[in-house]
């Protein structure tokens, strides 16, 4: 199936089925628990999404763009960080942004911060982890963040990571982070 994929230059969503699980180095499992004609319930913890969080995240199953989260049973929009990391269907060259804003502190002052996310699909490489070699497609990730200072924005810098999806593994099998991430 990767190798077709290949060829096509296209590849689109994954299927994934309840009982799915995806282990990662540095944080924890991601684990599939829901399945719906829109929608998947992902179960998460160790830091997947913010520092040290778990929970049910769910993705919307066209794009595995991630829409909300589960608090007390109860659906709240996710505005936080990478949510369109997945933005299937993808293709050579594709490129989107997001937004999202939240109070932060910088410099020890609490400041309304302003993050433009653009990813950027670069194209196909053989991967060699500890879990095995994979045909994976390279993402770029940028991050650039501004502070409210007075009544404007101010940039306060930018930065990059890369990440590598596996359509035979139907997610991430690497990531790596610019110095300074």
């Amino acid at each position: 199936v990767g190798s077709e994929m290949c060829i096509r230059d296209r590849v689109e969503a994954p299927v994934w089925n309840v009982g799915d699980k995806w282990v990662f180095d540095r944080e924890g499992p991601i684990e599939v628990v829901g399945c719906h004609a829109q929608w998947y319930s992902v179960k998460f913890s160790g830091g997947i999404f913010s520092k040290d969080a778990s929970g049910i995240a769910i993705f919307e199953r066209s794009t595995l763009n991630i829409n909300y989260m589960l608090e007390r049973d109860q659906r709240k929009e996710y505005k936080g960080f990478r949510k369109k990391i997945l933005n299937f269907p993808l293709t050579l060259g594709k490129q989107w942004k997001d937004l999202y804003q939240r109070d932060d502190t910088v410099g020890g002052e609490m400041v309304a911060a302003d993050y433009r996310e653009t990813f950027r699909v670069l194209g196909w490489e053989e991967v060699d982890v500890r879990a095995g070699k994979f045909k994976a497609i390279k993402l770029e990730y940028k991050i650039e963040t501004s502070v409210r200072r007075g009544i404007g924005w101010i940039p306060h810098g930018e930065s990059k990571a890369w990440y590598w999806y596996s359509p035979e593994v139907k997610n991430f099998v690497k990531c790596q982070y610019e110095k300074g991430y």
